[in-house]
């Protein structure tokens, strides 16, 4: 693993790749008291040669600066945080996996290392970055997949932690999602605090439409959804796709009737570790009762395609006109 350490008088330091094992923290450490605390991921991938790669790291840098200044945890810079990655893949490039989208999934990881009982941002914090190999996260990263919309409980409010990447978003998601399991849905999909009627997330991935007439739809980021790199590439690719890119808000009025009227064919959420998951149906609880409303492409064209473009590139199998692969080079 990597690690360094930041107190209030010296700044960051004691950085170093060291191996992986328990941390020293006591039963006082602030982030287990006051969830100060954030972190990322991303994954390093083998090409045919080879060579080991990130996708864009340098985005995983900028959001958690992003998440660290919203968190009040002291931002480690871009080049500190892509010196870190980098270092652990070539000290572990021997466990990056060469099978079938398999890949090296890496976890930074800041939280507030200070033994203090008092609700103030903490004097020291450490950064540890861990990894290993991974599967894919679905194991058939083509089957659609069920999810559970909930109205009853929220991800994040408007003025919360919504666009940051800390441990409490994902933990706020589990009441729900244990709700969605109940109905044989492993995601769900929240929407917003003040009304219930917008999209905007799943628990850990965007979500988006796509409508008979080839617009991709995905509400915009903001101070309650993450800004999700898997998304902003999707966004990216899907003009040379023949898609339109609309981002605008979603109301689930507007798409429960776009997807029972046909005008609304597919949808599909995405995120790192799941890449691109296609939904087979939209499960919720209508006056009581649960009701099911099926899309009719659940694997439909544009999610195929959108899909298959973004992993050629990040394995290598395609070109790469955006410059988004960072190879992993020896140290020099």
């Amino acid at each position: 693993m990597a690690i360094a350490t930041w107190t209030a008088e010296t700044g960051w330091g004691d950085s170093r790749v060291t191996n992986y094992g328990p941390l020293d923290m006591t039963p006082g450490c602030a982030a287990l008291h006051y969830g100060q605390e954030i972190f990322e991921g991303l994954k390093v991938y083998r090409h045919a040669d080879g060579s080991i790669w990130f996708f864009r790291p340098e985005m995983n840098a900028r959001r958690m600066i992003a998440s660290a200044e919203r968190m009040d945890l002291p931002p480690l810079g871009e080049a500190d945080f892509l010196a870190s990655v980098h270092a652990l893949a070539r000290a572990d490039e021997a466990w990056v996996p060469s099978g079938d989208e398999m890949s090296y999934y890496m976890r930074p990881v800041m939280f507030a290392d200070e033994a203090f009982l008092g609700v103030h941002s903490a004097s020291r914090v450490t950064y540890a970055v861990v990894g290993g190999a991974a599967a894919p996260y679905i194991a058939d990263g083509l089957t659609p997949v069920d999810i559970w919309v909930t109205t009853t409980y929220s991800r994040a409010g408007d003025g919360g932690t919504g666009s940051a990447k800390c441990g409490g978003n994902y933990a706020s998601s589990l009441k729900a999602q244990r709700e969605g399991a109940a109905v044989g849905c492993p995601q769900v999909l929240f929407t917003d605090a003040a009304t219930h009627e917008w999209v905007e997330e799943l628990g850990g991935m965007n979500f988006f439409a796509v409508t008979t007439e080839g617009r991709l739809v995905t509400p915009p980021t903001s101070g309650t959804i993450l800004a999700g790199i898997t998304r902003d590439s999707i966004l990216a690719l899907a003009p040379g796709l023949g898609l339109t890119p609309e981002v605008r808000p979603l109301s689930l009025s507007e798409l429960f009737a776009g997807i029972v009227e046909g005008d609304i064919r597919e949808a599909f959420a995405c995120g790192t570790a799941a890449v691109v998951t296609p939904i087979g149906r939209l499960v919720h609880s209508a006056d009581g009762e649960v009701e099911t409303i099926p899309l009719t492409a659940p694997l439909g064209e544009a999610t195929r395609a959108l899909r298959t473009a973004l992993v050629d590139i990040q394995w290598g199998r395609a070109g790469d006109p955006y410059g988004w692969m960072q190879e992993v080079r020896p140290h020099v």
